[in-house]
């Protein structure tokens, strides 16, 4: 930073004599290489910046002919800062470029107003980032992290050899291999992958990445939890399966390490699942040849039911591998990847990327959206401070902005305290400069001398001690840079301090009055709305099954739309709580949210997706009337306990929150089972069963509980 910013401003400054070019390529260099946070190594930051340039001139072309008349620059700030700040929907990268595209658009919006001088502002804007290109990419460069493909691809390693235990005897994971299944699958846990890893885009490759993690992390666990063989005699049709899904996870791993896509296991796979599903549904073979041979019918179902919950299991292992297998080769070859999947699970391959974008825009356009929360609060604190700088000429009033863009947080308490820490570091800057200043007086040669080494000093410093000291630095800094540009006075430090006072009453202001306590109401009533969604989903398809599929509506049980919406907006806010302070609430009042594992409430909404997904597969066989009433109830008594979780997490309006209470896991009323069920009997109690599991995880104990866990990142 201090290399790009120093060689950018002393190049226009004192050797061309262009000090506008020299402003624009120091605060260039500043804004995306220092206020913005952009995720990864220097290389990975360098690519991010320099696919950002056409982006950046637009920022500077606009801001300058906008600036002209208050009131077009006043409105130019509330679309340029909405739009930059709601870009955070797309991702990590996005959303940590956003403050200093914020700042290029803000830097132009001041005077001197002088259109004529663009060519000078894109010039030097566009030295500074190039510098900062090549400084990202080749100065100190980092080893690369571990990616999240490859990541991926040692879960399906681990997969593999879990499906090979389970094959042979004695056709169980013992403890060790268990836990050692653990650590792949915790590997894929956003919270593990470092950010610039994790896939968040709203692309094909990226969405497919995110399943392809999902799918793994359930087929792990679904192997893991796979029941022991009845009588330690191996069914060769469930063998047959687990061969296949060996072969499958073996496959992706190399697909992942960009190999081909896993077709010819894909098919083999989706072969072995039929047979088995067809067997699983027949009679007993044993018993029907008797049967036809002695001259009598074909009996009914025989299996019992451990034999029918195994066959249930193992048909559950082999859809999360075959989306695994499809997940992957979407990530790695995009809409040529060959592999077929669901349509409903897989309904982005075929789309466009800006329909995709849309996609994703329109998902988090609504006030229960963080991304949307957080960007019009930005907006309308930025586009308020442009006004007062606009309608009282505010001296520098760029540095007023300044100070409502770095200070303003996603909530009150954190935003009042930065500013306390900001106003008192500026404080003791001003002093120190107003000092300089006044002994210095215009020696410009002194203050050359001093800001490289003042640079270095501020940039290495400030970001480790905190908000304070970087306001405190900064404020000498651009100081030291103005007082080069202009015959300095004193008074410049007053004017500094005057600014950002400003600045900070603003941001103050807006933080108070909008969604003051950020992302944690917001999570609350995503989760309960989440799990509201989900009873919905887990009654009405349980009533298909127990119908045998006689549902009038042809794409089968409705709502799933709502619900995939519903998991979308709790996973942003709870990716935006990970970064926020457990207590919330305004003026010294703060309240805790009840212990809760937000992991396992996002995974009990993907459970509900995929497990309807599953059940309604057709053909469905026919229940009994008793099987039929048992799923029927077990389904209510399911939605039953998510709506109790549900009714804890979001009881409505300023009520404070009750514990989540703590739920069973076993399966309410699962005792008896009714006799002769088939094995979709069996497989809708499985589904019933893992999500009882999830809610028995929601409730969690301890004062650290609710930060713990990750999000899956739409």
């Amino acid at each position: 930073m201090t290399l790009v910013a120093a060689a950018g401003f002393y190049f226009f400054r004192y050797g061309l004599d262009r000090p506008v070019a020299a402003t624009y390529a120091l605060f260039a260099a500043v804004a995306l290489g220092g206020l913005s946070k952009i995720p990864g190594t220097g290389r990975q930051t360098a690519a991010v910046v320099l696919r950002l340039l056409p982006v950046c001139w637009l920022l500077v072309v606009v801001g300058t002919w906008l600036s002209v008349r208050t009131w077009s620059a006043v409105v130019g700030m509330l679309v340029v800062g909405f739009a930059l700040a709601f870009s955070a929907v797309g991702g990590p990268r996005p959303a940590g470029a956003a403050p200093g595209l914020q700042l290029l658009y803000i830097l132009p919006s001041f005077p001197p107003y002088d259109p004529g001088s663009l060519g000078e502002r894109l010039v030097g804007t566009s030295t500074g980032l190039l510098l900062l290109v090549a400084a990202d990419g080749l100065i100190f460069p980092e080893r690369a992290p571990l990616t999240y493909r490859e990541r991926a691809a040692r879960a399906a390693t681990a997969a593999a050899h879990c499906a090979t235990l389970l094959a042979a005897p004695p056709y169980a994971l013992t403890d060790a291999d268990t836990r050692a299944a653990r650590e792949p699958a915790r590997a894929l846990r956003p919270l593990t992958v470092p950010e610039a890893e994790r896939p968040a885009g709203p692309g094909v490759r990226d969405r497919a990445l995110t399943h392809t993690g999902l799918a793994t992390r359930t087929l792990l666990s679904r192997l893991a939890q796979l029941p022991a063989v009845p009588d330690a005699h191996p069914d060769p049709a469930v063998t047959a399966v687990l061969r296949a899904v060996e072969r499958l996870a073996t496959a992706t791993a190399m697909c992942l390490r960009a190999g081909p896509s896993p077709v010819t296991q894909s098919e083999e796979l989706a072969a072995a699942r039929a047979r088995l599903s067809a067997l699983s549904a027949g009679p007993v073979p044993g018993e029907a040849s008797a049967s036809v041979a002695a001259g009598g019918a074909a009996p009914a179902p025989g299996f019992p039911p451990a034999v029918l919950r195994r066959h249930a299991a193992v048909l559950e292992v082999a859809d999360a591998a075959l989306a695994m297998g499809t997940a992957a080769g979407l990530a790695v070859h995009g809409r040529h990847a060959p592999v077929e999947g669901a349509p409903g699970r897989s309904w982005y391959a075929g789309t466009w990327a800006p329909c995709l974008w849309w996609h994703r825009l329109r998902g988090h356009a609504g006030r229960r959206s963080v991304c949307f929360q957080n960007a019009a609060r930005i907006a309308m604190a930025l586009t308020a401070a442009r006004l007062v700088a606009g309608v009282d000429t505010l001296p520098h009033g760029f540095w007023a902005m300044l100070a409502t863009l770095t200070l303003t947080r996603t909530t009150m308490d954190e935003t009042w305290r930065t500013i306390r820490l900001a106003l008192a570091g500026t404080l003791a800057g001003a002093l120190v400069i107003a000092g300089t200043l006044a002994l210095v007086g215009t020696h410009t040669g002194v203050y050359a001398a001093v800001l490289p080494l003042w640079m270095l000093f501020g940039f290495t410093v400030g970001p480790v001690r905190g908000v304070g000291w970087a306001q405190g630095l900064f404020t000498v800094l651009v100081t030291l840079v103005f007082a080069q540009l202009a015959p300095p006075t004193w008074r410049l430090a007053e004017v500094r301090l005057l600014d950002v006072l400003i600045g900070s009453a603003i941001g103050a202001v807006f933080g108070l009055l909008a969604w003051p306590r950020g992302a944690h109401d917001e999570l609350r009533h995503a989760a309960a709305d989440l799990l509201r969604r989900a009873a919905e989903i887990v009654v009405a398809t349980s009533d298909f099954v127990a119908r045998g599929g006689a549902v009038p509506a042809p794409s089968g049980v409705p709502g799933k739309g709502s619900l995939q919406h519903a998991v979308i907006l709790a996973e942003s806010a709870y990716a935006q709580f990970q970064s926020e302070p457990t207590l919330f609430g305004g003026r010294g009042r703060g309240v805790n949210l009840p212990a809760v594992d937000w992991q396992a409430t996002l995974m009990a909404g993907h459970h509900t997706l995929w497990g309807s997904d599953r059940l309604l597969d057709p053909p469905l066989s026919e229940l009994g009337p008793a099987a039929a009433a048992s799923v029927s109830r077990l389904g209510d008594r399911v939605a039953g306990r998510m709506l109790l979780v549900s009714a804890a997490l979001d009881p409505g309006g300023d009520t404070p929150t009750a514990p989540v209470p703590l739920i069973d896991p076993a399966l309410p009323g699962s005792t008896t089972e009714p006799p002769g069920a088939p094995r979709l009997y069996y497989a809708t109690v499985s589904w019933l069963d893992s999500l009882m599991t999830d809610l028995a995880r929601i409730a969690r104990g301890g004062p650290d509980a609710e930060k713990e866990g990750t999000t899956s990142a739409h």
